[in-house]
């Protein structure tokens, strides 16, 4: 084995490492922090942790790929070259990726909701629902709405409020 081979071989290593720790940083908190699936307190944690230092770790994750790949361009291969610049596309688009709030994405707020009275509504007896009263107004969000939508803005009693569930 020579010294270049296990250069190179290291090298591979590396980039493996730091581009698999940059693409983390954006896949872990978008995994466990999904609409519609149960969120363990201390994944929700993790999640967070990861989602808060994600913009700094996945940028020095892609520049140290970005140095990687620049100095195993020249000795790979063309089929090398292609796994170089798939790795590089995806710890780029992490890190890119880790700086928008894509939990935005997931949760579409309901800007203008549309209310009917109670009499007129068409929920079970048993379904569960927010309520928020201010003096003579009153609104009821059902659950099974807000565990799609997340938040609604909405006014009432002439006060804007953010309903979130």
């Amino acid at each position: 084995m020579s010294a270049f081979s296990s250069r190179s071989r290291s090298l591979w290593l590396a980039l493996a490492i730091f581009a698999l720790s940059g693409t983390a940083m954006f896949f872990i908190p978008a995994f466990i922090i999904r609409p519609f699936s149960y969120q363990s307190p201390r994944g929700l944690w993790w999640a967070m942790a990861i989602h808060q230092r994600a913009p700094i770790v996945s940028l020095l994750c892609a520049l140290v790929c970005v140095a990687l790949v620049a100095a195993l361009w020249q000795i790979s291969s063309i089929w090398r070259k292609l796994a170089l610049a798939g790795a590089i596309t995806i710890v780029g688009a992490s890190a890119v990726m880790s700086r928008l709030n894509y939990f935005e994405w997931m949760f579409h707020p309901v800007e203008s909701p549309q209310f009917e009275a109670a009499s007129a509504s068409k929920l079970d007896k048993g379904e569960m629902i927010l309520q928020v009263r201010f003096g003579a107004d009153a609104r009821a969000y059902p659950i099974r709405e807000m565990a799609y939508h997340h938040i609604v803005n909405d006014v009432v009693g002439g006060i804007p409020v953010a309903v979130t569930y």
